[in-house]
């Protein structure tokens, strides 16, 4: 009998340190999940949004929103944002909304309706009337792919218009030549936007 007792608490023993081994290894990857989580919600700090004194002037709702217009192409999207009607109707005139719209993965200084206003009406009118120095102009306000903030912070980019534009800045505030950025990460559907105070002139 006490054999049989001796085995029985033996078994139970082997039993015992049997079940704490399982524990012990079911243990360690449920301790080890939850790690990736943090991954997981760093990853929205990744994208920055639109800066500017000008983006308060900007729709909060519809096409010309900053929402609406992402879901279009740069040129649609511009006529959608009241801010930008001049620099719309030259654009039409030159006959490049196609040009824009099917562009991919570009970069557009926007000059602003006070930038043209900075023009002689005289000057800007006789610009509007010759297509060639018209396209020339508006042309040398793209860059054929798309800057980030990090990429103006001091930069020389070649444009549509062969000509070269400076840029130089560091957190919301940035030059394009001697134009300053004043709404600037605005996102189209096939660009990104910098609304500038001026408009630039190729050399």
């Amino acid at each position: 009998m006490q054999f049989k007792r001796t085995a029985m608490l033996a078994a139970v023993a082997v039993s015992a340190l049997g079940l704490t081994a399982c524990s012990d290894g079911t243990d360690t990857p449920a301790a080890q999940s939850p790690a990736p989580a943090p991954m997981t919600t760093s990853s929205p700090a990744m994208t920055s949004g639109e800066f500017g004194s000008a983006c308060s002037s900007v729709p909060k709702d519809g096409p010309g929103s900053f929402a609406g217009m992402a879901k279009d192409p740069v040129a649609t999207a511009a006529s959608n944002n009241p801010a930008l009607s001049t620099l719309v109707t030259a654009v039409k005139k030159a006959g490049l909304v196609d040009t824009l719209n099917t562009a991919k993965d570009i970069t557009v200084f926007a000059p602003a309706d006070p930038a043209f206003a900075k023009i002689p009406k005289a000057d800007l009118d006789k610009v509007l009337a010759d297509n060639a120095t018209l396209t020339k102009v508006l042309t040398y306000h793209v860059v054929p792919k798309r800057l980030t903030t990090a990429d103006l912070a001091s930069g020389n980019f070649e444009t549509l218009q062969k000509g070269m534009v400076k840029t130089s800045g560091s957190g919301t505030s940035f030059k394009v030549n001697d134009a300053s950025v004043i709404c600037g990460n605005v996102q189209t559907a096939n660009a990104t936007v910098y609304i500038i105070d001026t408009v630039l002139m190729p050399s």
